[in-house]
Order: structure tokens, then sequence, then C-alpha cells
């Protein structure tokens, strides 16, 4: 599959050589200073055998902007996000994202051989940095767990340790891939919250992709859903925060957004 490729030269920081780029299609890097989107997504398809999982999509999101994505499973989302994330390459269209960006899953990846803190600053350049480790771990809540290995972490504390790997890496973008649908319900809204103050800390642009409508909104700037590959709707949240989910124009869009969903609002809270 094709697609275009350029080469931002406006960015000082070393690029790699073709001999070390993997075959197939690349994203293109932009300068997210100067630009208004953190993502430019046109035309963008991706198939898996006969079966077209993305259809010609199109998608924007400003720089610091927080945007939800909802739809049924194996509708795209995760695959939107991998392509995103420079984690799948066959796919047709344009796709332009910052340099810096990073990836948080519903599982945490946590090496469980090294330590917290290592884990934290793995593959950064310049090699184990505990100070950045530390400050990272500190600002998610978690730094007097540095020195411990994963396998002592609550659910809660590893999903931290995840955020504090990513955002070390200074991103102008931050994908989240479910990142709390594994925790239970009250660590889950604590880790709702954190991720909503480290957004507003950093300013860095976040695409959520979520299952949970309730989320998106307490979130999120914009709620995109997508359906069979395409985005179907779109929800703008003019809301101050903090948000109340028993505030009547909360759930109006929560209601809307679950009516698009194909899902009876009157009577379940996620899609």
């Amino acid at each position: 599959m094709a697609t275009s490729v350029q080469r931002n030269l406006t960015d000082s920081r070393p690029q790699a050589s073709s001999a070390m780029l993997k075959p197939g299609p690349q994203i293109v890097p932009s300068a997210v200073a100067e630009t208004a989107n953190a993502v430019r997504v046109r035309g963008l398809s991706r198939r898996f055998g006969s079966r077209d999982v993305l259809q010609n999509l199109n998608v924007d999101i400003a720089a610091g902007e927080f945007v939800a994505l909802l739809g049924a499973s194996g509708c795209g989302k995760s695959t939107l996000l991998r392509i995103l994330a420079d984690l799948d390459r066959e796919f047709s269209g344009d796709v332009e994202v910052p340099h810096r960006r990073a990836v948080a899953f519903q599982a945490p990846r946590l090496l469980p051989w090294k330590t917290v803190w290592r884990n934290v600053v793995l593959g950064l350049p310049g090699g184990a940095d505990r100070k950045r480790a530390l400050e990272a771990l500190e600002e998610v809540g978690i730094g007097h767990r540095a020195d411990q290995w994963p396998k002592v972490l609550s659910g809660g504390e590893a999903q931290r340790a995840s955020l504090a790997r990513a955002l070390v890496r200074e991103p102008d973008l931050l994908l989240l891939d479910e990142p709390f649908a594994a925790l239970d319900a009250l660590t889950r809204i604590k880790a709702q919250e954190l991720v909503g103050e480290l957004w507003q800390r950093h300013g860095c642009a976040v695409l959520l992709v979520t299952h949970d409508v309730e989320e998106a909104v307490l979130l999120s700037d914009r709620v995109l859903v997508m359906k069979d590959g395409i985005i179907a709707h779109q929800e703008v949240i003019d809301l101050p925060r903090q948000r109340d989910v028993a505030d009547p124009v909360f759930a109006k869009i929560r209601g809307n957004l679950l009516d698009c969903l194909g899902v009876r609002h009157g009577t379940h809270g996620n899609s």
C-alpha cells in the first residue's frame, strides 16, 4: 500500500537513515509549533485480509486538544491509534503526527525484571536517568514505588507507572488505548482525574480510545464516534471543568452519544 512520504525539514533532531526505516508506508512527522493541528489524517485506509477496517478516514486533532474516540469493538479505534503511534505501517493515505508522541495501553506492559523507575526511562536516549524517572513518578503519585518491582504494584499503581513512562518523553501527542478498562471502579475514577490533571499541566494533544461514554464526556474537548471505519459522528463537549455527571447538559450529551452508538440510554450507563 502507498502513502505520501515527506520529511520535516524544520526539525533539527537527527533522523533515521533510510536503511534503518521499516519498509512500507511512513507517517509524516510534523512540527506542532508551526501548525494548528497535532494530528492530520486524510484518506486513511487499512485492510486486514478482505476486510476494510478503516475506509478513507479523515481526522484532525488540534495541538493541546483532548479527543475521545468511541465505537463498537472491531470498528477500527485501536487500529487508528496504532497507526498514529507508528506501530502499523500497512495503510494507505496521508498521516501527519508530531515527532514526540507516547502511548499508554490497557496493559501497563512493565518489564518484570526491571525496577519501576528503570521501566519509566526504558528506551530514552542518554541512558537510565533516575532523576527524570523520579520526577515523572512523583507527578503521578507513586514516587515512593520507584525502587519496587512491578509485581508488587497494584493495578492502579502499574497504570500510573505506564503514564509516567509516557509523560517522561514530553510528548506533543499522548495516545491512550483504553488505559482504565482493567481497573476497579474507584481506582478508575482516580485514574481519570489524574489523566485530566496531567493533560492540563502538560498541554499535549490526547487521543483516548475508550468504550466508556461517561469517561469520554468527562475528559474530552470533543468526542468522535467511529462506525464501519469512518467517523460517523462528533460531539463538541462545551462544558466547564470540573464536570458533573448529574448536570442535565452532561446527561443530554451522554444520551446523544449512546443513541449514536445504538445503546438505549435510559437503561445503560456505558456503551
